[in-house]
């Protein structure tokens, strides 16, 4: 459901508007999963959205579910010309940034005794130098009072065999909220978290090797959720929307759970 502010017009007539009318809005890895389902919220919400995507062909795809409200820029938050020229395009587009969901990075499972330095430099490459740098690379054109998410994990909080690497990751951006909303106080920028369970989405699906274990996978991670089921993108894109909005002015440097209650017992 979208939020929606009374208007007045004149003396004579009120008007519903989107509370995110207006605003200019980032989000990396956005042509799938948490990505594109956040970038479909935020644009039905009045936002104009830029979506970044290593793979042009899912980019346009995207483009083209998102509709007019959106535009797709190729590249890799690993790779620091790749943002510089992202928000080149974005400054050269609409001069500013209002909202950033640091959403795009990944996982794969490694147990202790078998992890690779190149398994290490792949997830903290992604999860933690390009977010960080996605986020930094952003402020020079970040309006004062915006809102900056960070895409963490549950797996942050919790212990899974095999993905220590990751959750270390996820821990570190988890980390990034609380030190950045003081680094940002001067400006009233806003950085939060927002911490998914198991959701489905492709990302979810690759870190399988067939679509039964893939199944397999997913059904043990439901007998831990007390909601019994896996959750959608569209879920945590709802929780993201908050955070962006002005409904969570006071929120900040805090972690929002979308995980179904899975790490809250």
């Amino acid at each position: 459901m979208q939020n929606y502010a009374i208007v007045e017009i004149g003396a004579k007539e009120n008007k519903f508007m989107s509370n995110l009318e207006g605003k200019v809005a980032v989000i990396t890895g956005g042509s799938s999963g948490i990505g594109l389902a956040t970038a479909k919220r935020l644009a039905n919400d009045g936002a104009f959205v830029f979506i970044t995507g290593r793979r042009q062909s899912e980019i346009d795809a995207a483009i083209a579910v998102i509709g007019e409200k959106a535009f797709g820029v190729q590249g890799d938050v690993s790779n620091l010309a790749d943002l510089d020229r992202l928000y080149e395009i974005v400054k050269e587009k609409k001069g500013k940034i209002d909202i950033l969901f640091a959403n795009a990075g990944g996982g794969e499972f490694a147990k202790l005794g078998e992890i690779s330095e190149q398994h290490f430099d792949t997830i903290f490459g992604n999860n933690v130098k390009g977010l960080l740098f996605t986020v930094q690379k952003a402020l020079p054109i970040f309006n004062e009072e915006g809102s900056i998410i960070l895409n963490a994990s549950t797996a942050a909080s919790s212990g899974f065999e095999s993905f220590s690497v990751y959750s270390a990751s996820k821990a570190a951006v988890r980390s990034f909220a609380r030190s950045w909303m003081m680094d940002l106080k001067d400006k009233k920028i806003r950085v939060n978290a927002v911490s998914p369970g198991p959701i489905e989405t492709p990302a979810i699906n690759g870190l399988a090797e067939d679509e039964e274990q893939a199944k397999q996978f997913k059904d043990s991670f439901v007998s831990l959720i007390p909601l019994g089921r896996i959750g959608q993108p569209e879920e945590v894109a709802s929780a993201v929307a908050f955070l962006a909005s002005n409904e969570s002015s006071f929120i900040n440097g805090s972690e929002i759970f979308t995980d179904g209650g899975m790490n809250q017992y």
